[in-house]
């Protein structure tokens, strides 16, 4: 039987390849069987077009985009809540470290902008303001720009999702813990985990980054940066930071997502806790929603009939969608984590053929892989 499920799970991603979705594609399934995780591993396609390009293993690094938000960012403000060193109900500015941003953001608290229900507006293209070169002022100039940003609407009245509140999030991480996001990302949440070698930033100035054993999906051919991007962080803001922000920047294997989706569901259930996010905090975290929308805090929920978790996923379910074609979906009634990795901006952006294929994908899954189990 098992044998079944990964023919099937490597069928699907093969699909993925000919269909013209991505160059490369790797998946994986878990779930409980007897009282212990089980998963499923498959690959299909390349790297990158053309002769550049090498088979995708379950190895390969795939540029996690927004995967990044929960994963990192989220996970990162939730243990410093458990510390005492972050109180998600009360405004940014009464943080030491906030006390100068503008007044806009004094009713602003880190839930809201987990829930993205801040008021902030969705993106800005910053970037087309900035030159493709790494400069010590980019930091302090996107910043600028960010908190310069007025409310586009009354907070807590809906959701946008929002990459400026999560660019802001990851600076008061790394303000309030004395840490470089990458730093605390490896050193708190990633090696406890054993998973430090298969998931991590790739910083641009040289200081130590996750290394690419297995080669690394290729993601867009970018207009801005004028190369094709393979071991870059695709987003430009991420990039102007140095590769490392709150909003994007995790690189990772399917293998890695995996575990950090099995540690949250057995967090989620009582079975374990994460050795620096109390248990209690996260298990809140997951089970709450947002008071204007279908957001837990830091991870989305199926959209009833247009989910790209297709049809099957319980509506307590979380997960995320990564830009660059990356998503988990993670069902805890039934015990069900569902992580698909590609590259479907390779080479362009405007292949959008992902969404369709996602929903596609994970009904087959659910249906074909999980149904029997």
């Amino acid at each position: 039987m098992e044998k079944q499920h990964t023919e099937r799970l490597a069928q699907l991603c093969g699909q993925a390849v000919e269909q013209r979705v991505c160059s490369g594609v790797a998946a994986c399934v878990c779930f409980r069987q007897e009282k212990r995780w089980k998963q499923v591993l498959a690959a299909s396609g390349r790297s990158a077009d053309g002769a550049s390009g090498i088979p995708v293993r379950p190895e390969t690094l795939f540029d996690l985009a927004s995967l990044t938000k929960p994963l990192c960012t989220t996970l990162a403000v939730l243990a410093l809540a458990g510390e005492g060193r972050l109180d998600l109900d009360e405004p940014v500015t009464k943080l030491s470290c906030c006390r100068d941003w503008p007044e806009h953001w004094q009713q602003i608290c880190l839930t809201d902008l987990l829930h993205h229900c801040s008021g902030l507006p969705a993106y800005r293209e910053y970037f087309r303001d900035f030159q493709p070169v790494q400069q010590a002022d980019n930091r302090s100039r996107l910043f600028r720009r960010v908190l310069g940003e007025r409310p586009e609407y009354t907070r807590r009245s809906r959701c946008v999702y929002s990459d400026l509140g999560f660019l802001a999030l990851g600076d008061i991480v790394e303000k309030v813990s004395n840490l470089p996001l990458d730093v605390f990302f490896r050193e708190k949440l990633a090696a406890p985990l054993g998973l430090e070698r298969q998931i991590g930033f790739r910083p641009l100035d040289g200081r130590t980054g996750l290394h690419a054993s297995a080669g690394i999906a290729a993601t867009e051919n970018c207009p801005w940066r004028g190369r094709t991007l393979q071991g870059e962080v695709h987003d430009e803001h991420a990039w102007l930071l140095g590769g490392v922000a709150g909003h994007a920047g995790l690189f990772g294997d399917v293998g890695a997502v995996a575990g950090f989706c099995r540690l949250l569901v057995d967090c989620w259930q009582g079975r374990q806790d994460h050795p620096n996010i109390r248990g209690e905090t996260l298990r809140q975290a997951l089970a709450y929603s947002s008071p204007a929308g279908l957001w837990a805090l830091g991870f989305d929920r199926p959209t009833p009939k247009t989910s790209s978790s297709g049809d099957c996923f319980s509506p307590e379910s979380v997960g995320h969608l990564g830009f660059t074609g990356t998503s988990f979906w993670i069902d805890p009634s039934k015990n069900k984590i569902v992580i698909l990795l590609t590259n479907r901006v390779h080479p362009t952006r405007k292949n959008q053929q992902i969404r369709q294929f996602r929903p596609w994908f994970h009904n087959c899954v659910m249906q074909d892989v999980l149904g029997c189990l």
